[in-house]
Order: C-alpha cells, then sequence, then structure tokens
C-alpha cells in the first residue's frame, strides 16, 4: 500500500512537472519582452528623393556601412533596407523612370536595379574588370517605361551600356588602355554620341566621342595644359569645366565644343585678393558655379557668360554646401548651411541671382551633434503655388535629420550602425547615501513578496496587502527605471562609434540616456584625422564610496598610422559629462590595463607608443608609487602580425628624455618567437577576458578523478596560416594550406602546445575562456566547416588529489603557482564539422561562474545561435559508458547540432553583426547578451534555466492547486489504505 502511495505522489508530480516544463518555451506574445531590437542604416552618403504625387513621399540613401534604404519623409521610418556585403561599397545612387533604384557598387564592379515600393532586385549585372578608376553612373533623365534605352556605366577602366529594361551589357568600351582617367559622361538629349572626359595624365585633359549603338569611337582629342592638372574639376555646363592646375593655385577654365578644347587660366589671389594658399575644389555638384576652398574659408565664384571668374560670396570653411538643384526649367537653387553657436543657419538661393534668398532659416541644434557634413535639397510645391524646401542634413556624429520650415521634422541616431567598442556601467542606486546591500532584497523580503502575490491570487489579501502587491508590480515592471536592481538586470550598455560619440543605452528597452560627441575626437587644427582606439573602465567605486560616479576611458589617435598622436578623455557614466581630455601626446600602439586601483578607485593603465615606451595613467604620485611597487611583475606582449613575431616585455627604469618624465618608463625585451615567413603567416590571436570567474580549477571526472584546469590569465592563443592561403577560401589547394594554432605563455614566451590543422584555412575566429579554446576555420579537403576545441590541464598539482596527505597536512598549498616553473600542461582537443560560416564568436559570463557555459556564433545570416559548451567536449567518444553519461557527455558525432529554437535572435536579424558582448547579471543563472552591427540586439540568456528564480509569469494559484491536491491525495489514500487494512484484520 506504500508504495502504491508513493507510485500516485510521483505521478501527480509528473503532471505538475510536465504543465510547468511549458513555461520554458518561448512564446510569440513574450518577444521583446526580454530582449529589444534597434534598426539603423549608417551615415548617409548619397541621397535621392522621390516626392511624385502618386505614392508615398521617400527618400532613398546609401551608407558608410554599405546599407541601401528607402526611408518615409514624413517620420524618417525604413521603408525598406538591404545591407550589402563588407566589401560591396556602394559608389553611386539614382532613380530611374520613377520605378527603380539604380546602384553601381564594387569600384563599378556590380550594378544593379531594384524596385522602389518594395526594394526587391530587378535585376543585376556584374562587370569584370580590375581596373582601379572612379566609378560613374549615368542614367538619362528622359527614360520611358517600356523603353529599352541605354544606361551608362563607367568602371574599372571601362565604359559599359546597359539595357534599362533587363541590366544586359549591350557594348563595353576599354578606356584605360586610351590612359584616360575620365571624370564625366555627357549624353545629350537625343544624341547618338556619348562623350567621356577626363585627364590623361597629369598635363592633358581629352575628350572621347563614342557611339551609342555599339560603342565604336568615332573621334578623340586631347590637348596638353602647360601648367599641369592636380586632379580636381567641377563641370559647370555640358561644355566647360573649370580645373586646378598642379600648384593648386590657378583656376583653369576648359572648353570643350564640336572637338575644340581650349584653356583659360586665372591666379585665385587675382580673383580674391585677401585669399592665398593650397586651393581646393569642393566636390559639391553645382551649376554654372565652382566652390572653392582656401584655407579657412568656401568661397563661391561663378563664371560669366564672357568667360571671367566672380566672386558670389565668401563664408567659413565650417559651411556645407548642396549640390544644384532644378525648381524650374531655367532656375537653379542652392542650400548653404553655417554653424551659429547651438544653432545652424539654412539659406538656399537662386544660382541666377545669388543676392536674393529663397528662404534662410535657423534651427535650434543639439551641440552634441557636432557640425553639419553632407546636405541634400528637395523643392516641393506649397498651397499657394510658391516653392518650398526640405533638407536632409548628415550630421558630425553621423545622425540623420530632416529640416523643413525652420524645424527639425524628425531625427535618426545612425551614428550607432558603426558602434567600435562596447562597456558596461552601473546604474545609480535607489536612494542616495545608501549602500547597495541595503537596496538589495533580503531572503525574507524574497518570501514575504512572493506570500503577498500568493494571496492576491486567492483574493485574501488586505487593501494594504493590495497596495504592496501594486507597489512590488511596479517595481518588478519598471525594467526601465534609471537605478539598480537586485537582479543585476538594469545597466547602461555604453558604446564608441566611429563618429568618435558615446552614447549610453539602458539595458531595459535600449533608450538612449545620454549621448556626447568627444572634443577629443573632433577634427582641429591639431588634431586633422582623428580616429577611434579603445573604450576602458577608467573608475568603478565600490559600495563604500557611493558618492563617487563611476567613469569611462576613451582614447583615440590623430590618424590611421600607429606612430600619429594619441589622445584621450576620461567621461562621467552616469551623466556623460566629459571629466577630463588630454592630447595630441604621445603615440599609443597599446594599451594595457593593470589589475591596480588607487584609493579613488581609478584604475592604472599603461599605453605603449610606437617607440616601446610605457606611459603611466592617471599621472598622479599615488599611481606612481602603486606601480613602482609592483615594476617587477608587470608584463605583456605585443603582436607583430605583418613581421610574424611575437615578443614580451617588462618595464624598467624611467625614460631618458630631453623633458624629464617620471611616468615615462623604458621597456626591455625578455623573449621573442619569430614564425618562418616561408611557412606561417599570423592571422589571429586571442586571450581571456580579464575580469572573469572561474567558479571552480577542478573538475571531476566521471571515474571519480580530479584533473586540474590551466587557468592563467597570461595564455595566448596564437593562429598562423601557410602565407599562400592567406587569401579568400579556395585560393589554393589543399595541399597548399595548413594551420598551425599555438598556446603560448606570455610572461616566459614557452610554447604550451602546438598542432596543425593540414588542408584548412582561414579566416578564424576563436573564443578563449577559462581553459578552453574554440575556434572554427575551413577544411578544404571535407569542402566543410570546422570548429575545434582544446582543454588544457595542469597535470603538476595532481598531488592534491591524495586526500589522506590533505588530512595529514603534507601538503604545500602556500607555495606560490609561478610561470616560471615548468608546468605539466595536458591537453584534449576534438574538432567538429560546422554547418554556418561564422562572423562572430563569444561565450557567456555570468557573476560567480557556475552556470553552463554556452557558445555565442555570429553566423553568416547574421543571426545569433547558442550552442551547449557540451557539445565541443573533447571527452566525447562514441559510446560513453554509464557514469559518463552521467557526467552530461554526449555521444559522439562528426558534426554540430543546428537547433532552430537555440537561436536567441528568434526571427530577427542583426545586420551586419560584427560583434556579441556578454556582461553577467547579479541572478548567477543569467547574462546579459548585446549583439550589435548595423542593427542592435540585446536579450538576457539563462543557460541553465533561472533555476534561481521564478519566472515573471509564474501560476502561483497552479501552484497552490497542486499542494493541496497532493495533500488531498495523501490524505485519501491513507484513510483508504487503513479502511482496507483494517478490513483485512476483521477477516
Amino acid at each position: 500500500m506504500a508504495m502504491a502511495i508513493r507510485a500516485r505522489v510521483l505521478l501527480l508530480f509528473a503532471v505538475f512537472f510536465s504543465f510547468s516544463y511549458l513555461t520554458f518555451s518561448l512564446y510569440q506574445d513574450q518577444v521583446s519582452l526580454m530582449d529589444w531590437h534597434q534598426q539603423y542604416i549608417g551615415k548617409v552618403k548619397h541621397a535621392v528623393f522621390h516626392t511624385q504625387k502618386a505614392g508615398r513621399k521617400r527618400v532613398v540613401v546609401s551608407t558608410e556601412e554599405n546599407v541601401i534604404a528607402s526611408l518615409d519623409l514624413r517620420h524618417g521610418e525604413i521603408f525598406w533596407r538591404h545591407v550589402l556585403g563588407a566589401n560591396d561599397t556602394i559608389d553611386e545612387i539614382d532613380i530611374a523612370i520613377g520605378k527603380y533604384v539604380i546602384t553601381l557598387s564594387s569600384g563599378g564592379n556590380i550594378l544593379r536595379a531594384w524596385n522602389l515600393p518594395d526594394g526587391q532586385m530587378v535585376w543585376e549585372s556584374i562587370l569584370p574588370g580590375s581596373t582601379a578608376s572612379r566609378s560613374i553612373l549615368s542614367i538619362p533623365t528622359n527614360l520611358r517605361v517600356g523603353k529599352d534605352d541605354l544606361i551608362f556605366v563607367y568602371g574599372s577602366g571601362n565604359l559599359y551600356a546597359f539595357s534599362s529594361i533587363d541590366g544586359e551589357v549591350l557594348w563595353k568600351k576599354d578606356l584605360a588602355s586610351e590612359g584616360i582617367d575620365v571624370q564625366q559622361l555627357i549624353h545629350p538629349h537625343g544624341s547618338n554620341t556619348v562623350y567621356a572626359l577626363g585627364f590623361i595624365g597629369s598635363l592633358h585633359f581629352g575628350t572621347f566621342e563614342i557611339n551609342v549603338k555599339n560603342g565604336e569611337l568615332l573621334k578623340h582629342d586631347k590637348v596638353a595644359f602647360s601648367g599641369g592638372f592636380c586632379g580636381d574639376i567641377s563641370f559647370l555646363k555640358s561644355d566647360i569645366a573649370v580645373a586646378l592646375d598642379s600648384t593648386r593655385s590657378v583656376l583653369v577654365t576648359i572648353q570643350f565644343k564640336e572637338g575644340e578644347i581650349s584653356f583659360q587660366q586665372a591666379h585665385i589671389s587675382d580673383i580674391v585678393p585677401d585669399s592665398s594658399g593650397v586651393a581646393a575644389i569642393l566636390p559639391s555638384k553645382l551649376t554654372e558655379m565652382v566652390a572653392v576652398k582656401v584655407k579657412k574659408s568656401i568661397i563661391f565664384i561663378k563664371l560669366t557668360n564672357e568667360g571671367k571668374f566672380v566672386v558670389m560670396e565668401k563664408v567659413d570653411h565650417t559651411a556645407i554646401v548642396s549640390a544644384s538643384l532644378s525648381i524650374s526649367e531655367s532656375e537653379q537653387s542652392v542650400a548653404l548651411i553655417q554653424r551659429r553657436d547651438s544653432k545652424i543657419q539654412l539659406t538656399v538661393k537662386l544660382v541666377s541671382d545669388w543676392s536674393s534668398n529663397l528662404i534662410k532659416e535657423t534651427i535650434e541644434m543639439d551641440c552634441q551633434r557636432g557640425l553639419a557634413h553632407k546636405i541634400f535639397l528637395n523643392n516641393y510645391i506649397r498651397t499657394d503655388r510658391s516653392s518650398g524646401f526640405r533638407a536632409l542634413i548628415v550630421m558630425e556624429d553621423h545622425s540623420l535629420i530632416l529640416v523643413q520650415q525652420g524645424k527639425i521634422v524628425w531625427s535618426r541616431e545612425d551614428g550607432l550602425a558603426s558602434i567600435t567598442d562596447v562597456t558596461t556601467s552601473e546604474l545609480p542606486v535607489e536612494k542616495d547615501g545608501v549602500s547597495v546591500a541595503k537596496v538589495e532584497h533580503s531572503l525574507f523580503e524574497w518570501l514575504k513578496g512572493h506570500v503577498l502575490k500568493l494571496k492576491g491570487t486567492l483574493m485574501l489579501a488586505t487593501p494594504d496587502d493590495v497596495a504592496a502587491i501594486q507597489r512590488l508590480r511596479l517595481q518588478s515592471s519598471e525594467k526601465n527605471k534609471m537605478t539598480r536592481d537586485h537582479n543585476g538586470f538594469r545597466k547602461l550598455i555604453i558604446v564608441l562609434t566611429r563618429a568618435g560619440k558615446l552614447f549610453a543605452l539602458h539595458t531595459g528597452d535600449g533608450r538612449i540616456v545620454w549621448s556626447v560627441l568627444l572634443n577629443s575626437l573632433r577634427k582641429s587644427e591639431t588634431c586633422e584625422a582623428p580616429n577611434v582606439l579603445k573604450l576602458q573602465q577608467w573608475q568603478v567605486p565600490h559600495h563604500h564610496a557611493m558618492d563617487e560616479n563611476p567613469s569611462i576611458f576613451v582614447l583615440g589617435r590623430c590618424g590611421p598610422s600607429i606612430d600619429a598622436p594619441g589622445v584621450y578623455s576620461i567621461v562621467d557614466a552616469y551623466t556623460g559629462k566629459e571629466l577630463n581630455s588630454l592630447g595630441p601626446f604621445h603615440s599609443i600602439s597599446q594599451v594595457i590595463p593593470l589589475p591596480y586601483t588607487d584609493t579613488k578607485e581609478q584604475r592604472l593603465h599603461l599605453l605603449i607608443d610606437a617607440e616601446w615606451r610605457a606611459h603611466l595613467y592617471p599621472r598622479s604620485s599615488e599611481a606612481l608609487a602603486i606601480f613602482q611597487r609592483e615594476l617587477g611583475n608587470t608584463y605583456w606582449y605585443s603582436v607583430e602580425a605583418d613581421n610574424g613575431i611575437l615578443r614580451g616585455h617588462a618595464a624598467k627604469e624611467n625614460c631618458v628624455l630631453q623633458v624629464p618624465d617620471e611616468y615615462c618608463f623604458d621597456t626591455r625585451d625578455l623573449w621573442s618567437i619569430v614564425f618562418p615567413s616561408e611557412s606561417e603567416k599570423i592571422i589571429g590571436t586571442a586571450t581571456r577576458k580579464l575580469n572573469e570567474v572561474v567558479h571552480t580549477q577542478a573538475k571531476l571526472l566521471a571515474d571519480q578523478d580530479v584533473m586540474y584546469k590551466y587557468i592563467s590569465k597570461n595564455l595566448l592563443f596564437v593562429v598562423t596560416v601557410a602565407p599562400k592561403a592567406a587569401g579568400d577560401i579556395g585560393s589554393v589547394t589543399p595541399d597548399e594550406s595548413w594551420l598551425v594554432v599555438y598556446l603560448v605563455d606570455t610572461i616566459t614566451g614557452r610554447i604550451l602546445h602546438r598542432m596543425t590543422h593540414y588542408g584548412s584555412q582561414g579566416p578564424v575566429h576563436v573564443v578563449f575562456s577559462e581553459n578552453w579554446v574554440v575556434y572554427h576555420y575551413f577544411n578544404l579537403r571535407a569542402h566543410r566547416y570546422e570548429m575545434s576545441v582544446i582543454e588544457i590541464y595542469d597535470q603538476s598539482r595532481a598531488d592534491n588529489k591524495d586526500v589522506l596527505k590533505l588530512i595529514l597536512g603534507k601538503h604545500n598549498l602556500t607555495s606560490p603557482i609561478s610561470s616560471y616553473s615548468r608546468p605539466e600542461a595536458v591537453t584534449k582537443q576534438q574538432s567538429y564539422f560546422f554547418t554556418h560560416s561564422v562572423k562572430t564568436i563569444a561565450t557567456t559570463s555570468t557573476a560567480k561562474g557556475i552556470t553552463s557555459k554556452q557558445l555565442l556564433i555570429g553566423t553568416v545570416g547574421d543571426q545569433v545561435l547558442a550552442l551547449d559548451k557540451r557539445f565541443l567536449d573533447p571527452r566525447r567518444t562514441l559510446n560513453p559508458t554509464q557514469a559518463e553519461k552521467e557526467e552530461g557527455i554526449i555521444p559522439l558525432t562528426d558534426s554540430l547540432p543546428v537547433i532552430p529554437q537555440s537561436y536567441i535572435t528568434h526571427a530577427l536579424k542583426v545586420e551586419g553583426l560584427r560583434g556579441i558582448v556578454t556582461v553577467p547579471a547579479k541572478l548567477e543563472s543569467t547574462t546579459l547578451v548585446f549583439a550589435h552591427g548595423v542593427d542592435l540586439f540585446f536579450i538576457r540568456l539563462a543557460p541553465s534555466k533561472t533555476y534561481d528564480s521564478l519566472t515573471e509569469d509564474f501560476s502561483y494559484a497552479l501552484l497552490l492547486l497542486t499542494i493541496v491536491a497532493l495533500v488531498v491525495a495523501i490524505f485519501v489514500t491513507w484513510i483508504l489504505s487503513e479502511r482496507k487494512e483494517l478490513q483485512e484484520k476483521w477477516r
């Protein structure tokens, strides 16, 4: 009878858990509860308006992120969007016959036609050629629907004629062999001739007359100019151009009519007496006018009918000019933007009457957007039949703004499409002066909250209880509050963009909390070409210093080269206020965050310059004292991929400089590894995260044996490839290609492990965590992608497995572990086939490192796949023993599974995916995942389910009913069993 009772109880438990298991699934209405997705396009470089009366008013744009998109002119929303490949740079776009978007990309090698309403591709044509040249797209304005008209394209040194219906190449003319650098294509309306105009060498200007029907060269002329040309040119009319001579001080008028080419020249100093110096012609497409930049001024110069230059206006060099816009058959208008403190001034002028302004508006502009970089003008007809104008403005921070009637209609923060680095920051506590420990919920408060929810479910709550329940629900639902929560879900994601702007995003819904355009990373006289470099934690106050705000360390360079001067800024993580900035100063080739902080919780950093000197920051006496005390324990390494050299470094005495600097230290080389250039080329390295938490160093095996993980933050993973195989996949045969992977100790330079993958090729994507490395590459022999795993263990600690020694106290547990003591490293490795190409790999991270690991794989389809690390266990066998099965080892298969439900991005795409960042929450089961590319995606992930908390939609009523049912069942069965036993005794 007791067995029957237990069977019934187990059955009821099984029924209960079968219902509760459904709560682990993700339903459609649960999407966006714990995640968010944002779409962007990037910095706009071309824009074409489509504002016909029929259909939606839109603007078609192309961006620096290789995106082509159609935007709603009313709200700025995306109608449709296509993200092209990383190397498929968009050169030109235009709209043909009001229904097709024509794009030219990849250096003039790919021509596509897209359907304007929905963005579907209509046709695509590949233009073969490898000659580098300017890309030019010429679409006649009189194209008609249904008629096979011609589209002309110049790219890779060839002139092509395409059919406007199906994109078929009708003819091709090689102009590169003629030595001309084509600058413009001109096809007069109704003419059977197309003209290619440009420079031949640096001394000649040439014209090529080509038959539009068959591509036959009818005539070509060239005339030499004694002063030579520098390459800057602007076409004012169909037969007149203006260029600069080789000294950039003379404007040359070029006239070409009926094969006759003539030159006229005028010194800029004669045209504008107050201007002198090197000039440049702005690329703005103006009609009958040229914009010339001289030093800090932009000069608008008009060419009169008599062939003379007349200065129309002189403005500040920060002004931006639009291309000419036709508002009638004979009138052209131009827009001009100038910055006025916190405002911008938009002026629209007539080219024929420059003194009068069609509009002159002043618009309030956020100073954190910086200067205007580009402007695209469009006109419309007002109700009174006059011309109105709207302007699409691209700002310095890459944001996009539409201005109309003196107001900002909408704006887009498209700088977020070019994130270069990511870090996170905690939010402030709920009450000032209260430590985090007091704000966090205790176990009693947690139980009290669940009791209140249970009373509310059973309708037993008093009015006070109802108010308390409402407060709890309000707190739990306010995932967007600007204070910390006890689970650590609410944080600030701080991102640095290519424009040098910092954004703080709230993890609750992805909204922008603050943004700041850093002055140190803006173009200036002292920093002509700023480049963002790195984002680091600078100050992270502990619980006892809650009056201090955390701060961020932002580094950059004044140029693309490694020896360019460096700059930095320190920014308050709560407010976005720039606390300090410095630069330009010494170059920055490497950033070394040190594991030391001063009394203000500022983290020490070493900035290594191009001459291998180490500079200490912060520059304070306390930081200097700390560093000098730890000088003997400070090591770092450098990778010279081009030379195939790894080096280990350490700091020594102060630098010997003309101006003494106590914060500068010379360095010494400790070791070096030189890879033979004829057989190996470095293509990738990886190390562990400095802040990674490892729960235990011991791994218990199925046979009760213990293996100790080789956990060292000084371990470096290096991968090399055969030099011939450094190109694209398939560029070499399997016999000519191999991958070699190394595990190197960066303190001693000792190679702990080396393995060769013959017949394999990159690119290689790596993730390094705890004592294991997982890397992805291509197997040329199998014609499939592979993923390999290496785990490394420390056998020198095998004596610690002797429990008797531990009891007797014979273990020397206090002996220091040093990289200089030769380790007995043991490695285990295994390789598996994998279905997808990979863009990036990351791994989940939790607060204590207890939760199971998952690999987060960014696929070529711009989605993120979560793969359990157990599938990449090198100890997997075909027939695991029962003990190994209990340990969790999965039977060996040749390929890794791709389960559709494992895509954490669901059905969404993170277009242009570049990176995945994981941050642990305070709740051990949960990790926060942020994926960025052109789009942004955030989600809370629980690799081992939420074993340490109940879900927000947990059914307390079902739990209570189940408990009551179990109790009733126990009593009923007990009574029945007692009755039956009594009856049997009376027999």
